[in-house]
């Protein structure tokens, strides 16, 4: 319990600024989500567009410090691996 009524304070900003960052963080794991469905369904066009704006989302949430820019510059990567590899594995589907 806070013992002055700055610590009371910021008790309270704590609590208002952890469900703000927990809904950004739900954001991004919607944004994830979103473009690895788009994979998993090997629709490369579609995947391509939700990943346009994932990343947009990404960047932002990494802007605002709720995650570290390298995890976001991780999740990007991965993501954009994926959609890569939707070409590929059809190409070696086709091959054997």
């Amino acid at each position: 319990m806070a013992n002055t009524k700055q610590a009371a304070k910021r008790a309270r900003q704590a609590v208002k600024q952890r469900g703000h960052n927990m809904g950004q963080r739900s954001e991004l794991r919607t944004a994830i989500k979103k473009v690895r469905v788009a994979v998993a369904a090997g629709d490369k066009a579609q995947a391509e567009a939700v990943f346009k704006t994932s990343v947009s989302t990404i960047d932002s949430i990494a802007d605002k410090n709720i995650i570290h820019k390298n995890k976001a510059a991780r999740h990007k990567s991965r993501l954009f691996a994926a959609i890569k590899a939707i070409g590929s594995t059809g190409q070696a589907a086709a091959q054997a």
